[in-house]
């Protein structure tokens, strides 16, 4: 390994100095997610420092599932893991499963028993709540002194089936006056009568992750677990299990802050209850936090890995603000999206002296940032469509946009025009907006050189335009703390959070959009075709973020 690489967090400079020390000739880190639910935004921190700091030192990354809990898992999640770390563009080392060593934690947990270091506890859970003591006041077990080979004996048992469940523990001997508490002789293993995924009904015993987790980090070879800040007083629990078990390998445990966003949950188990109570479509609603979720939206790998890298890797938990991962988002497709015109809200415009049954073509640039991006034809005719919002009959102060006598107003690449009127109908409600243009100014250019005062205005060709629906998305939650402890998370959830537009009207050349394909529609926002709903004939768009950037740029 180079040894002047550049460091940039404190996980990295731990790592540098190993390396520099001789502890371990390469990086081997591992990501391990339980199989219970999608990968959220947060787990993509931990996903992204995982991956990213083997990736920085020349090193590998296992992928291993902790499926030590048969009774939420699912191999859905397992699959949908996989494709989120490979959207995101990480790839593992070693595809592994917790379960995978099932027989050698046993093993090593009969090895801590013949050695003094484990035994068979018969309190209930009850009772062993009960019997924790206090920060004055051991914990307390009758079964801690029970001979070695009895509870050999028992745990063998347990293995085979002869207890019920939750009749017996097997757990560490360690300290029960421990300031901290779990070293307080915790539980290693317990008794689950469940089918797991995997190994079916082989096993009604299983391991706990605080057991399980760092023997599967010595026996992959990982010589860096990188974990989230809860984990930091489980540490030594961590490193007891590794000096008193037969492993080939002693890794070395750093805890980093997890991440929080504002206006949102990161709970799985509060992000299942939202899909599996209806209060959203499924764990890929573009609502949620999810992975899935954040890509049917309309998110870049990219923008997502920017944000990570961008908020860095702290030893405090706080709370960033969901508008910088929009602005990471904007910065993106900024330089990336091509660029369409779209009328969400239409109204038709017709420009009374031009030509009935006439029609030209006006080349508009796909995206600016990108000169290679080139240019599109767009038709134009005698009726248009432009936003609602673009008129009105009685202007407010400081109004550019069109009204009778108001300024010429520029439509985009195309003529300027001058609001004459509208048509309405018997009900008195608009039915149309009246221009009249002015045929030198093709491209939107006076020839006089004139000064335009009024506003550009972004439209749609009625003779040729597409229709589409349009899902403006907010967030999910209208508090911006609705996982805090005295709040019903349930409650703070924004009804405003998804509005449904029917009959928009797109210029021709998205009908031909891909599922998942970006566009800046011009004013409007950054639009993503609908992976789920979205094909030829039905056309569904999501708003990925709006233009207006509200992240301030003192924050940036």
């Amino acid at each position: 390994m180079e040894k002047d690489i550049v460091t940039s967090n404190f996980i990295e400079e731990f790592v540098k100095e190993d390396l520099e020390a001789g502890k371990c000739d390469a990086i081997q880190t591992r990501f391990p997610p339980e199989p219970n639910g999608y990968l959220h935004i947060g787990h993509c921190k931990a996903l992204c420092i995982d991956f990213g700091t083997a990736e920085k030192f020349g090193g590998k990354c296992n992928l291993r599932m902790d499926d030590t809990n048969p009774t939420k898992e699912d191999t859905e999640y397992v699959d949908a893991i996989k494709e989120d770390i490979h959207w995101l563009g990480f790839d593992w080392d070693k595809f592994c499963y917790g379960s995978d060593y099932f027989e050698q934690t046993y093993e090593y947990a009969l090895e801590l028993i013949r050695k003094g270091l484990a035994y068979v506890c018969e309190l209930s859970p009850e009772e062993v709540k009960k019997n924790r003591g206090d920060v004055n006041t051991p914990a307390v077990s009758p079964y801690r002194d029970r001979p070695m080979e009895e509870s050999l004996d028992l745990f063998q048992r347990m293995r085979k089936g002869e207890f019920p469940e939750g009749s017996m523990t097997l757990r560490a001997k360690i300290d029960l006056a421990s300031g901290n508490f779990n070293m307080r002789d915790p539980a290693l293993y317990r008794i689950k009568f469940a089918h797991h995924h995997r190994t079916g009904d082989d096993w009604c015993i299983y391991p706990m992750y605080d057991f399980a987790h760092p023997i599967q980090d010595a026996l992959e070879g990982v010589t860096h677990s990188l974990c989230t800040l809860e984990f930091e007083a489980h540490r030594p629990l961590y490193n007891w299990v590794i000096e008193n078990v037969s492993v080939p390998h002693k890794p070395r445990q750093i805890e980093f802050a997890r991440l929080g966003i504002d206006h949102t949950v990161m709970s799985k188990r509060k992000l299942r209850a939202l899909v599996e109570g209806g209060k959203v479509s499924g764990w890929d609603d573009p609502r949620m936090p999810t992975l899935c979720g954040l890509r049917r939206r309309g998110y870049t790998p990219e923008s997502i890995r920017n944000f990570c890298d961008r908020i860095g890797v702290a030893k405090v938990n706080s709370t960033v603000e969901y508008g910088f991962l929009e602005h990471c988002l904007r910065e993106d497709l900024n330089e990336k999206a091509q660029r369409a015109m779209a009328v969400l809200r239409p109204m038709k415009l017709i420009i009374t002296n031009y030509p009935e049954g006439q029609s030209e073509t006006f080349p508009v640039e796909n995206n600016p940032n990108d000169p290679e991006a080139g240019t599109r034809e767009v038709s134009f005719s005698r009726e248009l469509y432009v936003e609602a919002d673009d008129f009105l009959e009685t202007p407010v102060p400081k109004y550019k946009r069109l009204y009778p006598g108001g300024p010429e107003c520029r439509l985009k690449g195309a003529y300027l025009i001058t609001c004459t009127g509208c048509e309405k109908d018997e009900n008195g409600s608009i039915t149309a907006i009246t221009a009249t243009y002015d045929p030198e100014s093709r491209g939107g250019n006076p020839a006089d050189g004139r000064k335009v005062k009024g506003a550009t205005i972004h439209w749609v060709d009625a003779a040729t335009a597409v229709d589409g629906e349009v899902r403006l998305y907010d967030n999910l939650f209208s508090d911006p703390a609705p996982d805090a402890a005295d709040k019903d998370y349930l409650e703070c959830m924004n009804p405003n959070s998804l509005e449904v537009l029917k009959g928009c009207k797109l210029e021709a050349s998205l009908a031909s959009a891909k599922p998942s394909e970006r566009f800046q529609f011009l004013r409007l926002g950054y639009f993503c075709a609908d992976s789920r709903d979205s094909g030829e004939g039905h056309l569904v768009f999501n708003r990925a973020v709006t233009l207006k950037d509200s992240f301030g740029k003192g924050n940036k």
